[in-house]
């Protein structure tokens, strides 16, 4: 039986499941393993289990033993794994496509609403028991009938518009390429993302990160945005540029902002915590039960067909 080294604690489901199929070396304390302890434990292994917070850059590749084949990575991205090392060292990388987009989907509407129905300012009324109503106290902007751009038309792009139409939302897009007419489902493609952004009273940012989108959102883009906009990033925190957007929500230009992802993470840029019109969660995306039961599977899935010749397909991004 095939060996996998598994960089994170599984929900219970999952490490049945996986149980099944191979010996595992499994991380029971959920900690964050030092490269050392990942070249260590995985000595023996065929493969790696691994997470979004597990860092494989080229010199941690580069050490690994060479009887790791693939390392499947519990996650839709896999900006966490140096991939062209990957593949110089002939180490298949696979991800977890297709099973977080409802989720997703879900958190990309509450930061919209979070952010411009001003929750968490609300929040803090609400625990101190100090607030009293008045005709302009804690106006927000409503979604309803507004212009939604989405950054990224991808499936969870499209999953977001699907939940905003029923606010009777106008959607815009912007894409690397304009979608079918079936796909469109009516929203209106942009193919300059400035033409999306003076169209976007909201903008939800559901685009891949890495090198090509690093500070895509910054003061050069964000000046074509109507005035007042609302903003939410439940894609990759590295999409947008942090001083450039702190300094347009001080000026107006940005009205909200909703966060679920950061350059950096856990680190925080300092000024965001500052700001009272931020909406911001703690990378809940895929943090349903459902959802990660499912990434789990399709992680394993990955594992046993490239190891044990599954009839499954393989989500290899390499």
């Amino acid at each position: 039986m095939k060996k996998i080294f598994i960089t994170r604690k599984l929900l219970d489901k999952n490490f049945s499941y996986i149980k099944e199929k191979f010996k595992v070396v499994h991380n029971q304390d959920d900690k964050n393993f030092l490269d050392s302890d990942i070249i260590r434990l995985s000595s023996d292994c065929d493969g790696i289990l691994t997470f979004p917070n597990n860092n494989f850059h080229t010199d941690l590749l580069k050490k690994l033993p060479s009887n790791i084949k693939i390392i499947a990575n519990y996650a839709v991205g896999f900006g966490n794994i140096d991939i062209d090392t990957a593949k110089e060292k002939k180490i298949i990388v696979t991800n977890t496509p297709e099973v977080l987009t409802d989720a997703t989907a879900e958190i990309s509407i509450l930061l919209l609403l979070g952010a411009s129905r001003r929750a968490y300012e609300g929040r803090i009324y609400a625990e101190n028991k100090s607030w009293e109503w008045s005709a302009d106290f804690l106006i927000g902007k409503q979604m309803t009938n507004k212009k939604l751009g989405i950054l990224g038309m991808g499936r969870i792009g499209r999953a977001v518009a699907n939940i905003a139409r029923g606010f009777g939302m106008e959607i815009h897009y912007h894409n690397r390429s304009k979608l079918s007419e079936k796909l469109e489902n009516g929203a209106i493609f942009h193919e300059r993302l400035e033409d999306l952004l003076r169209h976007s009273e909201f903008l939800s940012i559901n685009c891949p990160g890495g090198k090509t989108n690093t500070n895509l959102i910054n003061k050069d883009t964000l000046k074509y945005l109507p005035d007042g906009a609302v903003i939410a990033n439940a894609a990759r925190g590295e999409i947008i540029n942090d001083e450039d957007m702190i300094q347009a929500i001080k000026n107006g230009k940005v009205f909200a902002l909703g966060l679920d992802v950061y350059n950096g993470e856990p680190l925080i840029h300092e000024e965001y915590l500052k700001l009272k019109k931020l909406f911001l969660l703690p990378h809940l995306g895929s943090a349903t039960t459902k959802t990660r039961i499912a990434m789990g599977e399709r992680a394993i899935n990955n594992l046993d067909q490239f190891l044990n010749k599954s009839n499954k397909p393989l989500d290899q991004v390499n």
